[in-house]
């Protein structure tokens, strides 16, 4: 039987050390086979939210990447037309990896959230697991939760994450002021920012 693969969706506008560990620590402890970062192209609950180009984000994913052989860059996002929820993204990933099996990353406040998703008992359907990263401002209601949506709590997975006081909000902000950044983005991830002058840096 293949592996669980972790599906961890973000924008990555930057991908930081954060992001990083965060993967690592859910490829731990739920056993993934490996982990496919879905850079999201343009998130339909952020419709005008100002992005880097989504192919500059791709180059920054690489980088952030670094060659590790149990993360992999995912264009399920960018090789289809919106808008980009969730349900359809593994719908776009079982019709390419038909024996997929399905670990969807998320932090506890998407978790809380996940009623108000588009189609989230579809969503249940096509996991096998909601792997969750606790988040100490969003404490969740397994109870009112499995209420809301039948089946979920059989889905959940904590995963053991570090706290990590760590955003691509501050890193651009970070950026924008001169301030030093570098050491908290991966190695290459600086020189493409550097490079293409995101985030009003020099």
């Amino acid at each position: 039987m293949a592996g669980l693969i972790g599906v961890f969706g973000g924008t990555f506008d930057p991908p930081h050390i954060g992001h990083r560990i965060l993967a690592d620590q859910a490829r731990h402890d739920l056993g993934l086979e490996r982990v496919l970062w879905v850079l999201t192209a343009k998130p339909p609950h952020k419709p005008d939210a100002p992005l880097s180009p989504a192919e500059i984000r791709a180059e920054m994913v690489e980088a952030a990447i670094g060659g590790d052989p149990h993360f992999e860059l995912s264009r399920a996002d960018l090789d289809r037309a919106g808008p980009h929820y969730a349900v359809g993204t593994i719908a776009w990933l079982n019709e390419r990896y038909p024996a997929g099996r399905w670990a969807y990353l998320m932090g506890s406040d998407s978790l809380r959230d996940l009623p108000t998703w588009h189609e989230p008992e579809r969503l249940l359907r096509t996991c096998e697991v909601l792997g969750v990263m606790r988040r100490p401002d969003s404490e969740v209601g397994l109870t009112d939760l499995e209420a809301r949506l039948p089946g979920v709590t059989a889905r959940v997975r904590w995963i053991d994450a570090p706290l990590i006081d760590l955003s691509s909000k501050e890193i651009r902000r970070r950026v924008g002021r001169g301030e030093p950044y570098r050491y908290w983005v991966p190695e290459g991830v600086a020189d493409i920012i550097d490079r293409h002058a995101l985030y009003g840096g020099a």
